[in-house]
């Protein structure tokens, strides 16, 4: 705030108070603060108290700096839970004192001089509380926005940092159990012993004070300040509720990595099943299949003409059932990508796909830098074939277009169509075995996204990317 809410007769008029106060200041700090001591105040709220009075303006050389020190001060008291009501009443108290001491004179500059400094005060009071509520927002929108543990707690260190105004912020899990010594909270200053409870080492020593509070059992928010700076009462109230905030969600975060991790375990022993199935019917059920087609071919050439026709009809059935045998053992598991790579086993894809459906397709696929994980390949397989197969099934398109790209630590998978089209909404909904949901799920997995693209009529987009580390 600066003193333009004053006239320059208004200026003239309270630099006339300031020196007609100033002759007995010190008089008037004594029985100010011996007032504020009857009322219960302690010795930090008298200090901010008697630092926005017209004695405090007094003692500066300009209106602007008085008016400055009322904000620095008014948010102070907010933090030590002083509402403007109480601030008002302070102030009156000191008019009171004022009033006896110039025997009614100047009444006019003091009263403007004591609205600019309510507004000032009732202003900073506003902010302490914006502030807070806006931390609070911040939190909850690191927590929606992060896409790791770690990035939510840096997003939570930071909002942590600014809101209470420190120069640098840590928000540590540690591997054991916070000691008693810092479990509850501490300030710290530079050169206490209790220094060495600094968990980051870069941290420890560099800054005149800390405050350490603890999250959780083995989590603590450590904050350091370049000044002596003790927590007020409203700033502990407002760091134990934001670190109850963090603490619900870090556990939340945890519980979301563990399920995560479970689900993964679930899909490879899934993927390992459907492998081994598929081996044994390529062994077993396969081999035996096959060795039939060629006993009853064997027996076709031999056989009297009266069974020729119906041998024929019963070899060239167990080879529909071979090739049928074999897709069943190509969709339980890609043993083709351990054959021939990603990159021919999309190409064999791609052309099924163009022997069951009329649609003119490209395919453009890069072979992606080093060797990419199988699980990864795996993925991409999945997706890529789920897709072909549904707008086989359902899109009626005319054009599909297949791309795999790698570029910087990703690759990107894009398949669109110009068919039919859907709800997106609605078909997710929809249960099915490797539906859009599963394939969001085997993306999430491993640290990438799916997204789908699609309204009636407008044909369908499917992009995935997956980080290559």
């Amino acid at each position: 705030m600066t003193d333009a809410i004053f006239t320059p007769a208004a200026r003239r008029h309270i630099a006339q108070l300031k020196q007609a106060i100033q002759p007995a200041l010190g008089r008037l700090d004594r029985r100010f603060r011996a007032l504020l001591r009857q009322n219960v105040y302690d010795a930090a709220q008298i200090r901010a108290l008697a630092a926005i009075t017209p004695g405090a303006a007094a003692r500066l050389r300009s209106t602007v700096q008085f008016l400055e020190q009322v904000e620095y001060n008014g948010r102070r008291l907010a933090k030590m839970n002083v509402p403007p009501a109480e601030v008002n009443d302070a102030l009156r108290q000191f008019g009171g004192l004022v009033e006896e001491e110039l025997a009614g004179r100047h009444a006019p500059a003091r009263e403007q001089l004591q609205l600019a400094t309510l507004l000032a005060v009732e202003n900073a009071f506003y902010q302490v509380r914006e502030s807070e509520t806006q931390a609070f927002f911040g939190l909850y929108h690191a927590e929606a926005d992060a896409d790791s543990l770690a990035d939510m707690l840096q997003r939570f260190v930071a909002i942590l940092t600014r809101t209470f105004r420190a120069r640098a912020g840590r928000l540590m899990l540690l591997k054991e159990p916070l000691a008693r010594s810092m479990a509850r909270p501490l300030y710290i200053r530079r050169g206490d012993a209790r220094q060495r409870l600094i968990a980051d080492a870069a941290m420890r020593g560099r800054y005149a004070s800390y405050w350490s509070y603890p999250v959780r059992p083995a989590a603590v928010l450590q904050l350091a300040f370049d000044v002596d700076y003790p927590w007020l009462p409203r700033e502990l109230v407002l760091l134990e509720a934001m670190a109850g905030r963090c603490r619900e969600a870090i556990e939340r975060v945890r519980l979301v990595e563990e399920l995560r991790r479970v689900e993964a375990e679930a899909r490879q022993a899934e993927e390992e099943e459907r492998r081994r199935i598929g081996r044994e019917l390529h062994d077993e059920a396969g081999q035996t299949l096959l060795l039939l087609r060629l006993q009853l071919e064997m027996l076709e050439r031999d056989a009297p003409a009266a069974l020729v026709e119906r041998l024929r009809e019963t070899r060239e059935g167990a080879g529909r059932i071979v090739e049928e045998l074999r897709r069943i053992v190509a969709a339980l598991g890609p043993s083709v990508l351990d054959r021939m790579g990603l990159r021919a086993s999309l190409r064999q894809l791609a052309g099924r796909f163009r022997k069951m459906h009329s649609a003119r397709m490209r395919c453009h696929i890069e072979d992606p830098p080093g060797q990419l994980p199988r699980r990864a390949a795996e993925v991409i397989y999945r997706v890529a074939q789920e897709c072909l197969q549904n707008i086989a099934k359902h899109s009626q398109a005319t054009h599909v277009n297949l791309w795999l790209r790698a570029a910087d630590r990703t690759i990107r998978l894009r398949i669109s169509d110009d068919g039919a089209g859907f709800q997106t909404d609605t078909a997710e909904a929809k249960p099915m075995s490797f539906g859009m949901a599963g394939m969001r799920e085997r993306a999430a997995l491993l640290g990438g996204t799916l997204a789908i693209d699609s309204s009636p009529g407008k044909g369908a987009t499917v992009v995935l990317q997956l980080p290559l580390a």
